[in-house]
């Protein structure tokens, strides 16, 4: 009797394979003296489509809704049934004893093997690898703390209920409000709220109306010939001026009068080093520094996981590790040793040791995965693309920053008062540059001259002579269109929309959709003509707008999703009847039915 391993992917299959000593080749699998290591090749089974149930809803028709199967069957996909007949074939073989779900550790991976283990009717006993990287030695020490497949009953049932309550609410909502409104309008539990949040900054984008407004900028003279700059403000620290007479006014006043500095006060300011990424966190990173897709990102991350070994599962929601990973970070520091990152790693490496702060490590903070960090990998550099190579970049970067020191400087802000008028300056001194040597290639002077002025060294008492006084003319401006990296943010944080307390503590770890989702919601949304992309910007089309409109609060509000996700952790947690959440699903539907068909 041999033990059956099913990885999600043939590429981790082949990695499996590698360390089990399973060398000769099968039909879709690879054999060892113990083992036999198969694999899916993503979803292979689906849930049936409505016409599966009954050929007449090939139709779409009013009467026909709201379609709530009695019982969720399942099917497979055409594109994989070859595999999954030889999955079938190994599963309910007499030669198989035991099976290892080695399918990706999370609640999509566990779905994926659970329907397969069921279209099969597959009844052997089953046991569960759940890992966090690929690399030789991780999937050893997972081989080792294998569990039992019951362990993971719940996180099943929990990934079951999201599937069906999925499916009927897309199905039946879709249906309902296209036949009703004439024109094909998909709906989804999450991309339906996501479209809403694109449609309310269009409005509020369409809505805004521009206001002049102008600033006093003055240039002082100091008695040692030195000159600095510095802004208006009133009593409250308000630079702003809604009235060009008055500005006009303040700047004739003080022009070549003598003024004082009234404060020059210093403080010290800290930035500590950015938080080890998760996957939405990675996704804003490169959607703001190398413009791509929330979806490029991902594969290129899966890629670097997957094929290369270089990172942890990308797929992750926390920005901590967990104190059993902690003793191995210096040996993976040891093998970053590439030129560019050589001076980093040396430094980290001639420390007693890794100063490792509760922002790092925290297992109170990691569910199923820990934060995205290298993994120490061999692979060479040159045997990436240049994509991969960027979103590499970012992740080591990342690493070794977090073990950094902070970055520290002090912030001189000065008051310099002419004519009973107040101007304020500030000026940034450099004293620790820390984690931020890491991008120091980055650095964008520009920016960093927006933000504060050169000054010379001041003194409260000091004279100085106002040397010019302009009034500069300004425009109020209107918010920005979403990027990728907004979106990602707002879908992530969707919870501080919601009022009712015990929902919003039930976003906090889930937002609209989940890490691994969010990139194919988007990309979903513009695929069916909701959303445009304009290089970085996402619009809603008005085919998106009119949606919006139309739909009942319910399905556009980001509420929902947190009474899902409330009821599927409980799930998950063994602490909710799934029954009980899917009644819930199918009122819901029969609600949503009415709506699109009034």
């Amino acid at each position: 009797m041999k033990t059956l391993v099913i990885a999600e992917k043939p590429s981790v299959g082949r990695d499996l394979a590698r360390v089990l000593k399973c060398r000769q080749k099968g039909d879709g699998c690879l054999i060892g003296d113990e083992y036999i290591v198969t694999w899916a090749i993503g979803h292979l089974v689906t849930l049936n489509d409505a016409e599966d149930y009954d050929p007449s809803h090939k139709k779409w028709r009013r009467d026909s809704l709201p379609i709530i199967p009695e019982t969720m069957h399942l099917k497979a996909i055409p594109r994989g049934k070859k595999q999954l007949n030889i999955l079938k074939k190994l599963m309910n073989s007499r030669d198989t004893g035991l099976i290892i779900c080695a399918t990706d550790s999370g609640r999509e991976g566990e779905l994926i093997f659970r329907y397969i283990y069921q279209w099969a009717a597959c009844r052997k006993p089953v046991k569960r690898l759940w890992i966090s990287s690929l690399t030789d030695a991780a999937i050893s020490d997972g081989l080792k703390n294998i569990k039992d497949g019951r362990e993971y009953d719940n996180l099943f049932a929990s990934a079951k209920c999201r599937a069906e309550a999925d499916w009927l609410v897309g199905i039946n909502a879709t249906r309902a409000f296209t036949i009703n409104r004439g024109e094909l309008l998909p709906m989804g539990r999450v991309q339906t709220p996501t479209l809403a949040m694109l449609v309310m900054r269009h409005r509020e984008i369409v809505a805004f109306v521009p206001e002049d407004y102008w600033e006093v900028h003055g240039e002082f003279l100091t008695e040692k010939d030195e000159v600095y700059k510095a802004c208006w403000q009133d009593e409250k620290g308000v630079s702003r001026l809604g009235d060009k007479e008055r500005a006009s006014e303040i700047a004739a006043k003080v022009k070549k009068r003598r003024g004082v500095v009234e404060s020059a006060k210093t403080e010290e300011k800290r930035r500590h080093p950015p938080q080890l990424f998760d996957l939405t966190e990675l996704q804003r990173e490169c959607n703001r520094k190398l413009g791509f897709s929330a979806d490029k990102t991902l594969k290129l991350a899966q890629s670097l996981y997957e094929k290369h070994k270089l990172i942890t599962y990308p797929r992750t929601d926390s920005r901590y590790l967990t104190t059993d990973i902690a003793p191995k970070l210096g040996g993976i520091v040891k093998t970053i040793t590439a030129p560019e990152y050589k001076p980093f790693s040396d430094y980290l490496q001639a420390l007693p040791q890794l100063p490792l702060s509760p922002r790092i490590v925290n297992d109170a903070k990691v569910s199923d995965h820990h934060a995205i960090i290298p993994t120490g990998g061999k692979k060479p550099l040159s045997a990436l693309t240049a994509d991969e190579r960027t979103v590499y970049d970012r992740v080591l970067r990342n690493f070794l920053g977090a073990f950094h020191p902070a970055h520290v400087f002090d912030v001189t802000t000065v008051i310099t008062r002419v004519e009973g008028e107040a101007f304020r300056s500030q000026g940034k001194v450099e004293k620790q540059a820390g984690w931020t040597t890491l991008y120091a290639h980055e650095k964008n002077p520009k920016a960093e001259k927006n933000e504060f002025e050169d000054l010379p060294l001041l003194s409260v008492g000091d004279i100085v002579t106002t040397k010019s006084a302009k009034v500069v003319q300004k425009k109020t401006q209107p918010p920005k269109p979403h990027t990728e990296a907004t979106l990602l943010s707002a879908m992530e944080n969707a919870g501080r929309l919601v009022e009712d307390e015990s929902l919003k503590e039930a976003m906090k770890s889930s937002g609209l959709g989940t890490p691994s989702t969010r990139a194919a919601i988007i990309e979903k949304l513009i695929s069916v003509g909701y959303v445009v992309r304009a290089k970085k910007n996402l619009s809603p089309t008005e085919k998106g707008i009119r949606l919006i409109e139309i739909v009942p609060p319910e399905l556009r509000q980001p509420e929902t999703t947190g009474k899902w996700e409330k009821a599927l952790a409980r799930i998950a947690e063994g602490k909710m009847d799934e029954k009980r959440f899917m009644e819930s699903i199918k009122r819901y539907v029969v609600y949503l039915v009415e709506e699109g068909l009034r």
